[in-house]
């Protein structure tokens, strides 16, 4: 089997207009044999976006649709590749009632999903972590620390694993050293080694797998997947169960990466 289980779609809001189909030609091309789109989930309603474009999760009002054109490609496509109707959720703090009300009523549409932290919270206020350096270096001023940002974001990381999102909660844990994504940027360095391997041994003992996630090699300022090679190796010595996600935003992404990750 060759999978990527982290791909971004037309109805990503702060994406490419790419089409499923380019998508799906490109991973038959390089011989996958499952994939899943998982889009970004409609954030809840009474969650304010803290993004410029406020464009951090799908329309809802284009989910059913999202759901009706992968269910007819899968049909279209079922003697050629496994295609797998997925969401990234968000785990935000405080919301986690709602989340689960969302999962409650798609859930049922849903074969494979992510849950991710993107947006952290403090006093009362959130940052989208992954935005921009200049936002996380507010934030971090704000907070206090980079290292404080640091420790925030993986508690927030063990909290979405252990949380009850209900029957439909995904059962992947999204690129969970995200918070690296600015790292060159900020220079600061943070030794959280002990806090992702906490992370990683929460996930195996909940029985959580990894969103391999290997955007992070393209990110200017991150130059590494999501975890790092050696707490991939890590995942492997404890049996965490690993899936491959490009985190593809156009098809030129698609799988990116995927060579490094599984070198042949």
């Amino acid at each position: 089997m060759k999978i990527d289980g982290h791909i971004h779609s037309p109805y990503c809001p702060h994406g490419t207009s790419d089409s499923f189909k380019q998508y799906i030609e490109k991973a038959l091309a390089h011989n996958f044999t499952d994939i899943t789109f998982t889009e970004h989930a409609p954030l809840p309603l009474s969650f304010v976006d803290p993004t410029p474009e406020q464009d951090s999760g799908m329309n809802p009002e284009f989910l059913m649709p999202y759901f009706e054109d992968l269910q007819r490609l899968q049909k279209e496509y079922a003697q050629d590749i496994r295609i797998h109707i997925g969401l990234e959720v968000d785990y935000i703090q405080g919301f986690e009632q709602e989340t689960r009300q969302f999962l409650d009523t798609y859930g049922h549409f849903l074969d494979d999903s992510i849950l991710s932290v993107h947006f952290l919270q403090w006093q009362n206020n959130f940052e989208c972590i992954d935005f921009s350096p200049e936002s996380f270096m507010t934030f971090s001023k704000k907070v206090g620390s980079i290292k404080e940002v640091y420790d925030l974001y993986y508690d927030t990381v063990l909290q979405s694993i252990t949380a009850d999102l209900g029957q439909y909660k995904p059962k992947r844990i999204g690129h969970p050293s995200l918070i690296h994504k600015f790292q060159l940027a900020h220079m600061v360095k943070i030794d959280d080694s002990v806090r992702i391997r906490e992370v990683l041994d929460l996930m195996k003992e909940e029985g959580y797998e990894l969103d391999l996630n290997s955007a992070g090699l393209s990110k200017t300022h991150c130059q590494e997947p999501y975890p790092p090679f050696a707490f991939i190796d890590y995942s492997k010595s404890i049996g965490l169960p690993i899936v491959f996600g490009s985190d593809a935003h156009t098809v030129a992404d698609l799988h990116q990466h995927y060579n490094v990750i599984y070198p042949k």
